[in-house]
């Protein structure tokens, strides 16, 4: 087996806009460095450094892989055991060749709330794929969408060469943790990736958990990335964290928008509104955990009238804004987020909130369908 470089060799990693350099080795980030100094919660840190959507892609002619990686989950001080480290699943020529679970490497202790979290050091695993047909073939190893993860070694039992051009369109997507899609039953199992694959294009997915709350240097990000397909996914962590109200939501959506569009001023750019979820659908946030492990509102739905944000009212304001500005932007277009996880399909929020794999999967079958169609807005 021979070792390939991490960085500067022919590997490229894909779905990242930054690589920090680790004790252990590095770590991709979906988020460019400038932004750290950006925020001051760690959660926006740590969620950025799940690598959804991330990939590594080479061509190769071996037949078996070696993977080193150390990967960080967390653990409930009432719980014997980690948090599941979820998947890490390799495609050969586009084609699933193989999925293994993540080793576990560090461990986080949480004693609950305001108390002090322990990290346990882990050491990196190695996963193994064998097998691999024969000659020079395209792979690409899809990360963890929902555990970081530090990228220690590659190693081939053949040669290993940079990929070639596949001329697909670039897909980027913002949204909140529906789109991040961390209980996907693997990374090629969020809602984005199935999506992408079936249309054919290239996902860059910069979605945040708990985090899709209409930042400025995530719309500076998009307006410098390349794209030639933009998506963005607000409402849910707007109403959850109570995070606008009314009268600043608006305001906030079009400026999102302007500076994507100062950068991008004729992509394709869909705007969808919140998935169906009960608790906030006419009530505003906060939210909070109830007894029963499903999220609620705490919010008094009488406060609507007065500017608070129910889902309800996020819908409307969305689709209220993109006609407004479809005047002079014919290339933006508004999709209702129920035609893809609709309130008939509430079942399937195992939490109150959040899809399970299977609605995942379907949600990107659903968009695809409507995005990629001949008279679809990404046609």
């Amino acid at each position: 087996m021979r070792e390939v470089p991490l960085v500067g060799g022919p590997v490229e990693l894909r779905g990242a806009l930054d690589l920090e350099t680790t004790q252990a080795g590095v770590m991709p980030r979906r988020l460019p460095a400038w932004t750290k100094e950006q925020y001051q919660d760690p959660s926006v840190y740590g969620v950025t450094v799940m690598p959804s959507g991330v990939r590594l892609v080479f061509r190769t002619d071996a037949r078996e892989l070696e993977f080193d990686v150390l990967i960080s989950t967390g653990q409930l001080d009432s719980d014997p055991h980690p948090r599941p480290t979820g998947m890490l699943e390799l495609l050969v020529d586009g084609v699933p060749a193989g999925r293994q679970q993540a080793p576990v490497g560090n461990v986080l202790r949480m004693a609950g709330p305001g108390a002090e979290h322990r990290l346990i050091p882990g050491e990196p695993g190695t996963v193994r794929f064998a097998g691999l047909p024969a000659g020079m073939k395209h792979v690409e190893l899809w990360l963890p969408q929902q555990t970081p993860t530090e990228w220690v070694a590659l190693r081939a039992d053949g040669e290993v060469l940079a990929p070639l051009p596949d001329g697909r369109r670039r897909w980027v997507h913002h949204g909140s943790s529906i789109s991040h899609c961390i209980d996907a039953d693997g990374p090629t199992g969020t809602w984005p990736v199935v999506a992408g694959a079936l249309g054919g294009v290239e996902v860059i997915n910069l979605s945040e958990a708990g985090g899709a709350v209409l930042d400025p240097y995530v719309a500076r990000t998009i307006r410098d990335l390349p794209a030639d397909l933009i998506s963005l996914k607000p409402g849910i962590n707007i109403v959850s964290l109570a995070a606008f109200r009314l009268r600043t939501f608006g305001p906030a959506v079009h400026g999102f928008l302007d500076t994507i569009r100062d950068g991008h001023p004729d992509t394709p750019l869909l705007v969808l509104s919140p998935v169906s979820c009960p608790a906030f659908e006419e009530t505003p946030g906060p939210a909070a955990m109830g007894p029963d492990g499903k999220f609620t509102a705490l919010g008094d739905p009488a406060d609507v009238a007065a500017g608070a944000l129910s889902l309800t009212v996020v819908r409307a304001e969305l689709a209220r804004i993109v006609a407004v500005r479809q005047a002079h932007d014919p290339h933006l277009h508004y999709l209702d987020g129920r035609e893809l996880l609709g309130p008939d399909e509430v079942d399937d929020l195992a939490d109150g909130l959040h899809p399970n794999a299977a609605a995942y999967r379907r949600m990107g079958k659903r968009f695809a369908a409507h995005a990629f169609a001949d008279d679809g807005p990404f046609r």
